[in-house]
């Protein structure tokens, strides 16, 4: 059986499509000037723990390597055959590798809960041979406003641009995305970094400048004269003021206000938002959650952090328009699970914590 599927692999060949107008009938697909990052994942992606946490998912994903199988009845239940590999498995899109176009379908999935490959290729039986990623920020439908997707759109756009849907991949995340789940905590995590940063960034501290004396100034009068002090006193260490203004300093710092606290608490917040353990990405957790060692901890990050996307990647592809029936796509997250058996004095032996024996300690 597997001889069989192997040789009809080989014998299959590829028909190129959408040469003249474009993959999927969108020439905008593959020219890259007009690719963009939405702005609400720009300004996302500079929040530490949401950049961490994404880093962490997203290279997971990158480098499972892609394999199928499929099921045959044996006796009383169905056992699973391994079978070969497609070209694509490798390299799905011929222009980058396997681990650039997976972490970016893991990434779209994250942030708006939904990505897109486009089909630039196909074998001889109809079947997709390659694909190319297209940021879903770019993609509209019209027949869906999402945030949230209840299922494949007919009427897709990238760009402005139709493309056939029946050329089109579409990934939808079981997970709403983390723009539209967590845009409010989102937006009190950058209120307070840049209150951080207005505090870190002046050398004088806050305060009040008061005329005691002379003829009132103006309103604007007033402005000019606080902006020529703030920008005197940020670039020298020293200010001057005469005898008609007076310098009243605030006592309000970063601890009067909880900043520390307030940006310590958002950590554990953004943690939350992403689904992934808060130890993984250094925020603090009252839980008492811990790990043992670095095989756990990837455990963790697979359960809590990557197995909705990778499960959603995994079920999409193994489609019939993509896969044929009968076939199963699998993402070989074994290989990233499987735990060492080095010895404790290896250089590349697992890192481990030991826990505490209470029970056995001495009196």
């Amino acid at each position: 059986m597997a001889f069989s599927l192997k040789r009809a692999v080989a014998n299959e060949t590829k028909a190129q499509v959408g040469a003249a107008t474009g993959y999927a009938g969108n020439p905008m697909v593959g020219n890259f000037m007009t690719y963009q990052t939405g702005f609400d994942r720009l300004a996302a992606i500079q929040i530490p723990t949401i950049s961490r946490a994404r880093d962490l998912i997203c290279s997971m994903i990158g480098c499972l390597e892609i394999h199928q199988y499929a099921k045959q009845w044996m006796d009383d239940d169905y056992e699973e055959l391994d079978l070969p590999d497609d070209t694509w498995f490798h390299q799905p899109d011929p222009n980058v590798t396997r681990n650039f176009i997976m972490s970016w379908t893991a990434d779209d999935l994250l942030f708006y809960g939904r990505a897109f490959w486009v089909v630039t290729s196909r074998f001889g039986n109809g079947f997709p041979a390659t694909f190319t990623w297209i940021p879903a920020a770019d993609v509209q439908t019209r027949d869906q406003g999402g945030p949230q997707w209840f299922g494949p759109s007919k009427q897709v756009t990238f760009n402005g641009i139709d493309l056939n849907p029946n050329d089109v991949v579409q990934f939808l995340s079981p997970i709403q995305g983390l723009l539209s789940m967590g845009a409010r905590s989102i937006r009190t995590n950058i209120n307070l970094d840049t209150s951080a940063e207005r505090f870190a960034k002046n050398q004088t501290p806050a305060g009040v400048l008061r005329q005691v004396d002379g003829e009132p100034l103006s309103a604007e009068e007033l402005s000019e004269l606080a902006a020529g002090f703030a920008e005197a006193r940020n670039n020298n260490a020293i200010a001057a003021l005469n005898q008609y203004v007076d310098w009243k300093e605030s006592y309000m710092d970063p601890s009067k206000l909880q900043l520390t606290e307030a940006r310590t608490y958002q950590a554990l917040e953004m943690a939350r938002i992403a689904n992934i353990p808060p130890y993984l990405v250094g925020a603090p957790s009252g839980s008492g959650m811990t790990y043992q060692n670095a095989q756990q901890a990837r455990q963790d990050l697979y359960l809590f952090g990557a197995k909705p996307f990778i499960d959603c990647i995994e079920q999409t592809l193994s489609m019939n328009n993509i896969t044929p029936r009968g076939r199963y796509i699998y993402l070989d997250v074994d290989s990233y699970l499987e735990e060492y058996e080095m010895s404790p004095e290896s250089d590349n032996a697992a890192p481990t914590r030991e826990l505490p024996d209470t029970e056995n300690e001495d009196s």
